[in-house]
């Protein structure tokens, strides 16, 4: 009897692990951002931490790293084109270090006056817990343009 016991003990505690937040949708991610590269005609760039991007205008001014301020206008959205976020004209200023990892790598392709779009994997963006409006694993479609690196 004390050994089922353990057992049921054994599995409750690896259930319980198992439904922390660790699903992985890197594979799945992948597959739907080279599918959604496919149908809508777009050469894209795929970075080694799974990130991909497009540059359509490089720009011509300074280059942000990951350290930088950065002002950029963008629109965020999901790939069946419901936007989530949308910033004026203006754009908007923040450190490269205080926004997800595929901002902070992804806007350092870009020189000042660039504009493309980002295509990011949930590792990059929300992860699988996402946040209000976002769902968890969701990819992010940025079409950026960086005004400046300040």
């Amino acid at each position: 009897m004390k050994k089922h016991v353990l057992i049921v003990l054994v599995f409750a505690f690896l259930t319980a692990c198992n439904s922390d937040d660790t699903i992985d949708y890197k594979a799945k991610n992948n597959e739907d951002i080279l599918a959604y590269i496919d149908k809508n005609n777009l050469e894209a760039q795929k970075s080694g931490s799974g990130l991909y991007y497009i540059i359509d205008e490089p720009g011509s001014g300074k280059q942000p790293v990951a350290t930088s301020n950065v002002t950029v206008a963008y629109k965020g959205y999901f790939l069946d084109g419901k936007t989530f976020d949308q910033s004026d004209a203006n754009g908007i200023s923040f450190g490269l270090q205080q926004v997800i990892k595929g901002w902070t790598e992804g806007i350092t392709y870009f020189k000042e006056g660039g504009k493309g779009k980002l295509l990011i994997p949930s590792h990059l963006g929300y992860g699988s817990k996402g946040r209000t409006g976002i769902p968890g694993g969701a990819v992010l479609i940025f079409d950026i343009h960086l005004i400046s690196v300040n």
